[in-house]
């Protein structure tokens, strides 16, 4: 996969995808990343790519031409264009099932907002969906992309040890995860669940279902509304919950 940034600060999206997990990935060639100031490509001798809106509103706006320049400039000779994802708090909000899919593409141009934003043409013009990583605003885009870029990005193949490191957590399967321990055994009177220690494997895999399902019903029972249950996950379910619908 081939990740294109466009953005006013591209040193502090480097210095992110250099560490760590997607770093090694970043070296081991899973996956290549470039960032690309978008002030290189203002025709302004300051190198100033905003302005002011044409309306009262205070701040400063991006303008289209350096954004497009860029874009123009990244995509030349290419077969294939780029799907192009706009960071912005009125986009989508980002889910793992959207993460699953955009790791499935080739190729991703991402485009890092700033000041109010960018002009609505520019967006018109390349832009292919908008993604947001919540309902509040952030003073610019990076964040967010590194966000995407992050969680995209430890779905392919090779980034991670196996695909269970990914599958098993939470929002892969529409439940959020179950419970883990380590060592010690005991910690503070509190003791690792005896069946995490039988080497049963059956039992395992079933406590860690049941535990999924509660985890959710207590944290985020919203998402049993919409997750596939099969006849035992109901069953689990309505064991552990009382008449008006709450959780015991």
């Amino acid at each position: 996969m081939r990740i294109d940034i466009a953005t006013l600060f591209p040193e502090m999206c480097e210095r992110y995808l250099d560490e760590s997990i997607i770093g090694r990935a970043k070296n081991k060639g899973i996956f290549e990343v470039n960032c690309h100031n978008i002030r290189d490509y203002t025709l302004d001798k300051h190198r100033r790519v905003d302005d002011t809106p044409y309306s009262e509103q205070k701040g400063m706006l991006m303008q289209c031409d350096p954004i497009f320049r860029c874009f123009e400039a990244v995509t030349a000779g290419r077969e294939q264009r780029p799907h192009v994802i706009y960071m912005s708090p009125q986009g989508k909000t980002l889910t793992q099932k959207r993460c699953r899919e955009l790791a499935s593409l080739s190729s991703i141009f991402i485009l890092c907002g700033h000041y109010e934003g960018v002009d609505e043409r520019v967006i018109e013009e390349i832009v292919d969906e908008e993604i947001s990583i919540g309902d509040y605003v952030l003073t610019g885009g990076e964040l967010p992309a590194l966000v995407l870029i992050d969680s995209v990005v430890r779905m392919l193949d090779g980034t991670l040890s196996n695909t269970d490191c990914y599958e098993d957590e939470s929002h892969y399967s529409g439940l959020l995860e179950y419970p883990q321990y380590t060592r010690p055994e005991v910690w503070h009177e509190k003791k690792v669940p005896e069946v995490l220690l039988s080497g049963h494997h059956a039992n395992i895999a079933k406590w860690r279902r049941e535990q999924r399902l509660l985890n959710t019903l207590k944290k985020r029972p919203e998402l049993i509304d919409v997750a596939v249950l099969s006849p035992e996950d109901l069953e689990i379910i309505n064991k552990y919950v009382d008449f008006d619908g709450t959780s015991e």
